[in-house]
């Protein structure tokens, strides 16, 4: 569903959206499905990205070279690209990932390609600029902060043996994989170096919009960041909360839609919504859920998003029709 073409009927029907400045906050699949939506309604995208993966291709090059972890930069760019055979061709480069059984074993050429950028050019973010022109991207890709962070969480049931025991668990990989409940999120560094071309996209937003994603570990770190949490607050931008479709899933086993807004008042307490975007299939109450978005500043809308037999999965198509509505 990433190579639609610009020319299609949803491109040519959003009207006035396109000249909107959306900011998407994020990571990882959530981040690039908001994405694969936005780039159909505006060329005016900058994602803000998390920087906690410590597992996987992205946690190896972080922990050798001493770089953000490049994977949801990567996955980011690529979810951007142009709707032209070039660019389709090097969305593909970027995310082919190694086989066989060497060192190269499970690092996406993307990851490396980014990483020999940032070593070549000495700047982070000219180097995510310089291949968001490679791939003719519809926007612009940024780290949430200037350097590595890593998630701290206290979980409840994290050792199977002591269901009851709540322990610390730190990084994102073991914090996402964990069987237990999340009961608190923070990052180490507390007050990291700001990215700040980030904090001036917020600012200068005329939207900005949070998730979908693993809520704990790409969705709320944003907010944990002081110089980006901040900016959240003052930025003039309308602020949307998309939620995911598997609210009681993962990260947040057991979580209805309205303790996504009850863990984001907790988290953010200073940050209000101007709207939260929900499917219908995660709203069995919703005058439960709207008086919870409302407590939030936000109005609910409620709009199919997903993809038909795809669970858990948003259709671009769809998302970018419902973002549409909301934006115009």
């Amino acid at each position: 569903m990433t190579g639609i073409p610009a020319s299609t009927p949803a491109r040519l029907a959003l009207g006035s959206a396109h000249q909107r400045r959306i900011v998407a906050l994020g990571g990882g699949h959530g981040l690039a499905a908001a994405l694969t939506a936005l780039r159909l309604l505006t060329d005016n995208v900058t994602a803000v990205v998390t920087v906690a993966d410590d597992g996987g291709s992205s946690g190896r090059l972080r922990e050798e070279f001493d770089v953000l972890p490049p994977g949801d930069l990567r996955m980011a760019l690529s979810a951007l690209c142009d709707d032209s055979d070039w660019g389709h061709t090097w969305r593909d480069v970027l995310q082919h990932r190694f086989d066989g059984t060497g060192d190269l074993k499970g690092h996406a050429l993307g990851n490396l390609m980014i990483v020999s950028i940032w070593e070549l050019l000495g700047d982070t973010v000219q180097g995510l600029d310089l291949v968001g022109r490679l791939l003719g991207a519809r926007g612009r890709v940024l780290p949430m902060a200037a350097e590595p962070l890593e998630i701290v969480a206290e979980i409840r049931g994290h050792d199977p043996a002591h269901p009851e025991q709540t322990v610390e668990v730190r990084g994102q990989h073991r914090v996402a994989s964990s069987p237990g409940i999340v009961s608190s999120i923070g990052i180490v560094p507390t007050c990291p170096e700001p990215c700040e071309e980030a904090l001036a996209a917020v600012r200068e937003a005329d939207w900005v919009m949070l998730g979908p994603g693993s809520w704990f570990t790409s969705v709320m770190p944003h907010l944990l960041v002081p110089a980006l949490a901040d900016a959240l607050v003052t930025t003039p931008a309308k602020r949307l909360l998309n939620l995911n479709l598997e609210v009681h899933m993962g990260e947040t086993r057991d979580f209805r839609a309205e303790d996504h807004l009850a863990s984001f008042a907790a988290n953010a307490p200073d940050t209000r919504l101007d709207v939260v975007l929900a499917d219908p299939s995660v709203v069995p109450d919703d005058a439960s859920l709207r008086a919870a978005a409302a407590e939030l500043g936000a109005e609910l809308v409620v709009a199919p998003v997903a993809a038909r037999g795809e669970p858990g999965v948003h259709d671009p198509l769809r998302l970018a029709a419902a973002l549409r509505d909301v934006i115009s």
